[in-house]
């Protein structure tokens, strides 16, 4: 019942963030304004890290089933990537090139804030 509420919980801010998205006067995709707002909310401790923090387990232990739908659309119109495969793939490599290195600049600045603030 618990991991239920805390799904719950999740969803209706999905809920919220698309909503909010809807009002926007230019295109946003309510999953990042979702994520946002959870973010917000965890900021500003309205919503504590045990609120859902079982449901956010659940999810990352089976986020590779997550991938399947978008497989199966890509699969569905290979048709129309047949011709521009080379370019999909080449797309496809730089993104994640691009994804990593701003992972890894990204938690090398953490980690140097963070020492920053235990030498203090």
């Amino acid at each position: 019942m618990k991991h239920l509420f805390q799904l719950s919980i999740l969803f209706f801010l999905c809920i919220i963030g698309d909503f909010l998205a809807g009002l926007l006067p230019f295109t946003f995709p309510g999953t990042i304004m979702s994520m946002f707002l959870v973010f917000i909310l965890l900021l500003t401790k309205f919503l504590k890290e045990e609120h859902i923090a079982d449901a956010g387990d659940f999810l990352l232990q089976n986020m590779a089933l997550l991938f399947v739908p978008a497989g199966v659309a890509i699969m569905d119109k290979f048709h129309l990537l047949s011709g521009r495969l080379f370019l999909f793939l080449f797309i496809c490599l730089i993104t994640t090139f691009l994804t990593f290195l701003v992972t890894a600049y990204t938690m090398k600045l953490v980690i140097k804030l963070q020492t920053k603030k235990g030498q203090q």
